[in-house]
């Protein structure tokens, strides 16, 4: 039981310098990444254009105001 508490304690001394980093690391994005990220978007923005149409004529069909058509009385020759 010691070993191993002695030898995770090493472990973890010398493991402290690697979470140490300075954190100067460049981080590029690459040309594959901007591809996706424009293509998702294209995807989003395409999705938009029937989503807004169908909202639209959901509020024409809301309130816009019906014709009122009269009953013809019975009898009565059209």
């Amino acid at each position: 039981m010691k070993l191993i508490i002695a030898v995770l304690g090493v472990i973890m001394v010398k493991a402290t310098t690697v979470l140490a980093a300075s954190g100067q690391e460049k981080l590029e994005v690459s040309l594959l990444t901007i591809i996706f990220l424009v293509f998702g978007a294209i995807i989003v923005v395409g999705q938009l254009v029937p989503c807004l149409m169908l909202f639209f004529s959901m509020l024409k069909g809301l309130f816009d105001h019906a014709e009122k058509k009269t009953m013809p009385k019975t009898g009565a020759k059209i």
